[in-house]
């Protein structure tokens, strides 16, 4: 069971997502929260998988909840879900080490699916959010005037395949039918990239194969 902490000063957002995860037989949510204190506190107690964590509240806004979160349950996944879907909120949210990033106008069964993939360690992000992100690094790459630290250890060919993969920004579940394997071989490759590259997470793992110049097989 996915135990899922929900923060939102609106009840009625609140009360919604309590819905959609009610129709889910593994996801629970054991709490909720109107501001980013109460998130804390909560998380300390509950000790939730996922947090699903509102960025602009009254109070102590979702970055610094996060932070403080993290700080104690590093092992929690904050993955912000905002309104706002720009970059004065994605990279003050990643920076604070939200795993995820989704805007709330996501379609319940692509939420749904957020949830299990941020528990199981993936980076769930709204399709903008990641674009932005990859095309960042696309021009910081193409910038001769910006110094890029692109070293790639040494990987295995399949890991290659796999980083390319999460360059263009695909699941596990994506890769592993582009690729004919199990999920959890892909998981496991993932894990071993982080491991060798030293990025602590997908999203790392994608800006990596853009500045590397590592792109999927055709």
């Amino acid at each position: 069971m996915i135990r899922v902490l929900v923060v939102d000063d609106q009840q009625l957002v609140r009360m919604g997502l309590r819905m959609l995860f009610e129709q889910a037989a593994d996801i629970e949510i054991v709490g909720e929260a109107d501001n980013g204190a109460e998130a804390v506190r909560l998380a300390e107690r509950l000790i939730p998988d996922v947090v699903l964590m509102d960025l602009r509240m009254p109070g102590m806004d979702g970055v610094t909840a996060t932070r403080r979160i993290l700080g104690t349950r590093p092992a929690s996944r904050v993955v912000a879900l905002t309104t706002f879907d720009d970059d004065d909120h994605l990279y003050p949210a990643l920076e604070a080490g939200a795993r995820g990033f989704l805007v709330k106008d996501t379609p319940p069964a692509e939420l749904l699916d957020a949830v299990r993939r941020a528990a199981g360690g993936e980076a769930p992000f709204s399709r903008d959010a990641l674009d932005r992100l990859l095309a960042h690094a696309v021009r910081t790459r193409a910038d001769p005037g910006t110094p890029v630290d692109t070293p790639v250890p040494t990987i295995t060919p399949r890991e290659r395949e796999v980083l390319g993969l999460l360059g263009a920004g695909m699941s596990n579940k994506e890769i592993a039918d582009r690729l004919h394997l199990g999920v959890t071989t892909v998981k496991t490759h993932v894990a071993s990239l982080m491991t060798k590259t030293g990025r602590d997470n997908r999203i790392r793992l994608a800006v990596l194969a853009v500045l590397a110049g590592i792109a999927p097989d055709d």
